[in-house]
């Protein structure tokens, strides 16, 4: 049965995807509901158990979160509707009385250890690592006895009984992870200006210039690329499918030629929605001839041209 106050999350509790969620408003007045994984937490939204998943998308050190990329390329479709960047700091979360020197075993998600690799190979340089399905639930190994120390937040500390051995860990000092609000497809959400557009594309077929050819879209309407990421198809070896995200609204007229344009050269492109850009209020002025205005003075001289004027 479809609940609209309830969102789920990567779980369990104490994660960072749940203290990114807990920033947003509407979160004091929604059931929040850990998942055991990403496509969990997806496919809560897709059967409609939950109006709304929020889940890891991209990290300033270790780039695209791969199973969020992937599930959302696949599947029945879903839409971007919000996204939450947060500062990414690690403590080092033991049973009460380790020490440093007790530790032989650490645990986190394996996204973590990019951000700690340096810390550790100083401190801890003969522990062995191994992943969790989050860092939460690395937490929660280290309660039951499974491994000596996790990497998690500081606040999963008291949810699972632990002490912070080592806080504000982080080899990258404004590490950030982005995380986004997926809801079932509707509206996108309002233009503000500054705001993110993303999709997935597939090009036709393997041929020399081919991604190329999908650039070319963006870059001829003045359309700023955010991020541009490769992806297996699963279809065979050199099949890929390509996970992109720019500046602009769908609304704005030179992202939705581009889109058009993608539409028409790729094989298939997938909409995975316009939404505002988390801490940036203001972006830099279209280039000279890719405004809204530019190009509606543009179809208007074409519409002249056509209905017999001069076309000066």
């Amino acid at each position: 049965m479809m609940s609209a106050s309830r969102y789920t999350y990567l779980g369990p509790e104490g994660t960072f995807t749940e203290a990114a969620l807990r920033t947003l408003p509407e979160a004091a007045t929604r059931e929040l509901v850990p998942m055991v994984s990403v496509p969990a937490a997806l496919d809560a939204v897709r059967s409609e158990e939950a109006a709304a998943a929020l889940v890891p998308i991209e990290n300033s050190v270790e780039g695209g979160v791969t199973a969020t990329l992937d599930e959302l390329a696949t599947g029945t479709p879903l839409m971007i509707y919000r996204e939450v960047l947060l500062r990414i700091a690690f403590a080092l979360l033991v049973r009460p009385g380790t020490k440093l020197s007790d530790i032989k075993t650490v645990t986190g998600h394996p996204v973590a250890q990019p951000q700690v690799r340096k810390w550790l190979a100083g401190n801890l340089p003969d522990a062995r690592w191994e992943s969790s399905a989050s860092n939460a639930d690395g937490a929660r190994l280290v309660q039951e006895g499974r491994y000596d120390a996790a990497f998690a937040g500081e606040f999963a500390a008291a949810t699972y009984g632990l002490e912070p051995l080592v806080k504000d860990i982080h080899d990258a000092k404004n590490a950030q992870t982005r995380f986004v609000l997926a809801g079932r497809p509707a509206r996108p959400a309002v233009r503000t200006g500054a705001d993110r557009t993303s999709v997935v594309v597939w090009i036709r077929d393997d041929h020399p210039g081919a991604l190329l050819e999908v650039l070319q879209e963006f870059a001829a309407r003045g359309v700023n690329l955010l991020r541009i990421e490769s992806r297996p198809t699963g279809e065979g070896m050199g099949r890929y499918c390509f996970s992109v995200d720019c500046e602009g609204h769908i609304t704005d007229r030179r992202v939705g030629e581009a889109l058009m344009g993608l539409k028409r050269v790729s094989q298939k492109v997938r909409f995975l929605g316009s939404y505002p850009r988390a801490g940036a209020s203001e972006v830099a002025p279209p280039r000279p001839g890719t405004s809204d205005a530019e190009f509606l003075a543009a179809a208007e001289w074409l519409a002249r041209c056509a209905d017999g004027g001069t076309g000066q």
